[in-house]
């Protein structure tokens, strides 16, 4: 819950620089607005230090995780429910074990994702039944109950004995109901990493397997370490990133595509530049990303030969415009959203408090960037994950917090 005599939609400074942008120029910046909805506390059992993008149900409430607080301290997975005076009360769905050889889990970095009957699907760090003291990690179900409690049950514990381990990013459905994921270690290759599917048994159990196992060397061309989730082409085809590994050393974009014998093959698309964010596709077909420090914004077109050509839209200076992108979304106008983890206000030292960020194409093709937030580590700042729209094109985000303070995280809205 928000505490009690602070402003359930408190805004911020941004805010007010915006309000004085429209009196002394009218209708610049006129629509854009700042709020946060809830911030995380350093004590108590809500939860702290969110890393990952938010979830909408049906009904309009948001969901996500925090790796930090909840009742045993490893985390947890919250709801955030609107109010009718334009408040957001927050409900923890789940509290994590506070120990890495937890069988339930530990440290949900990533998102969640909805099946079609309302249960939630993320994966942990660590933790798990089959791993040793240090856990390796887990792919888990919330299921909701009638009396509105949920039950966490684990789909799947890794054990890092080919199978992967360290899944940082979330999982996604296919149309036939099975999941996909990777993971950011094991495999075969150790330290190569894996990209796995999980797919439910008739006795309600869930079977591994490993799609692919990227190799362990720094300058493996296949990749290495893929830390962000994956994407589905319209053919079924499979797109992620690496953050390591590839012609450079600095990660790939790669496509797995199923052969006919179920077997995958994996193909390098394109050479990155450390991208530990996800992918995104256009109605063209278009993929768009983000990679590196101080960072680029870039998209891949596909050509007649079965190349793909890259596109930097943005490339970031650390300083105002923004540092390390986190992933970005698109909207229905072709425009491209996202947040960078660094950069921006100077308070918070040494690399700044992040900034939200827009970039719009003009008739030449060229891309302007507008920042729409600059965090002032107050109460938010450091965003670790991409953004979420709503219907009306509202975005939803995360900030991480400063954990050398008092700020341990918010989640906030902006209306572009």
């Amino acid at each position: 819950m928000l505490d009690k005599g602070t402003p359930t939609r408190r805004r911020s400074r941004t805010t007010l620089v915006v309000l004085m942008l429209v009196v002394l120029a009218p209708g610049a910046w006129a629509q854009i607005e700042y709020e946060t909805l809830h911030k995380f506390h350093l004590r108590g059992y809500g939860g702290n230090e969110p890393r990952s993008a938010l979830t909408f149900d049906q009904t309009g409430n948001l969901y996500g995780t925090t790796i930090g607080g909840g009742v045993n301290g490893g985390g947890t997975v919250f709801k955030l429910t609107p109010n009718k005076d334009g408040s957001w009360s927050e409900s923890v769905l789940y509290s994590f074990c506070g120990l890495a050889y937890c069988a339930d889990g530990w440290l949900p970095f990533a998102g969640l994702v909805f099946d079609h009957a309302g249960s939630l699907y993320g994966t942990t760090l660590a933790g798990g039944t089959l791993g040793s003291a240090s856990g390796y990690g887990t792919v888990f179900k919330l299921t909701p109950n009638k009396d509105g409690t949920w039950s966490e049950s684990v789909l799947y514990s890794f054990c890092d004995c080919g199978d992967g381990s360290a899944p940082y990013a979330g999982v996604i459905f296919d149309q036939a109901g099975n999941l996909y994921g990777t993971t950011a270690g094991g495999g075969f290759s150790d330290f190569g990493a894996t990209v796995f599917k999980l797919e439910p048994n008739r006795d309600g159990s869930w079977g591994e397997s490993v799609l692919y196992t990227f190799c362990s060397l720094s300058n493996c061309r296949d990749g290495s370490q893929p830390e962000a989730g994956l994407t589905f082409d319209r053919a079924g085809n499979l797109y992620g990133t690496t953050e390591f590994g590839g012609p450079y050393g600095a990660g790939v974009v790669f496509k797995l595509t199923q052969n006919p014998d179920g077997r995958w093959k994996e193909e390098v698309v394109f050479p990155s530049f450390g991208s530990a964010s996800g992918l995104i596709f256009d109605q063209a077909g278009d993929l768009y990303g983000a990679a590196g420090y101080p960072g680029i914004v870039f998209e891949l077109m596909p050509t007649a030969y079965g190349r793909w050509k890259e596109k930097v839209l943005h490339r970031f200076t650390g300083g105002k415009d923004g540092g390390l992108p986190m992933g970005v979304i698109l909207d229905s106008a072709g425009n491209v959203y996202g947040t960078a983890f660094f950069g921006g206000s100077p308070i918070c030292k040494p690399y700044g408090c992040g900034v939200v960020f827009k970039l719009a194409p003009n008739s030449k093709g060229e891309w302007k960037e507008t920042v729409l937030h600059d965090f002032f580590d107050d109460p938010g700042s450091n965003p670790a994950a991409a953004l979420i729209f709503d219907a009306a094109g509202n975005l939803y985000g995360t900030t991480y917090g400063n954990t050398s303070g008092p700020n341990v995280g918010s989640v906030f809205e902006i209306t572009p």
